[in-house]
């Protein structure tokens, strides 16, 4: 994929809400095959993801905070820092400053793992669904603009983290 400022047409004929599907449905089967490769490496020892910070929100965090962190702050807050600036790069190293952008975004996901020797050899494969969710949002923010970018972000997150709310064992 060689994502294009100045092409605004990759999805002519599809409606937004169309767009925002078909991208979901990719981001999380792309997700489902890294839950199964995450399983094999849990299973081998290497990464065990009960450190995972996600967990430890659930543990200390009430559900509505949780939401309003996951749903609201950090789609708006992370796509201002990753995907805001992109559009400034009206230079023929667009490309190196998109993709830098999405694996940056994915990267500094790892902080949420405690932070091993094999937490940092594994870093590609552990944050790679989010590797592939800042290329797709990137993708979203270059054709639609900032807003629908966090849009998606949001929709997302909510996706994968109101449910778990719902079935916290306290709630």
């Amino acid at each position: 994929m060689a994502p294009n400022l100045e092409d605004k047409n990759l999805f002519d004929g599809f409606s937004k809400a169309k767009v925002f599907i078909s991208a979901l449905i990719i981001a999380f089967i792309i997700n489902f095959c890294f839950t199964i490769v995450f399983s094999i490496i849990e299973t081998m020892g290497y990464v065990s993801f009960e450190d995972h910070a996600s967990t430890k929100l659930f543990e200390d965090y009430p559900p509505y905070v949780i939401v309003l962190l996951g749903v609201v702050v950090a789609p708006i807050l992370e796509e201002l820092f990753f995907r805001g600036p992109i559009t400034l790069f009206h230079t023929k190293y667009f490309i190196y400053v998109f993709y830098f952008f999405a694996i940056t975004f994915g990267l500094i996901h790892i902080t949420n793992f405690e932070i091993t020797r094999n937490v940092l050899i594994l870093a590609p494969i552990l944050v790679g669904p989010q590797i592939v969710i800042g290329l797709l949002l990137g993708v979203i923010r270059i054709q639609y603009g900032l807003i629908y970018s966090i849009l998606f972000h949001a929709i997302y997150n909510g996706i994968l983290i109101i449910p778990a709310v719902l079935f916290m064992p306290d709630l």
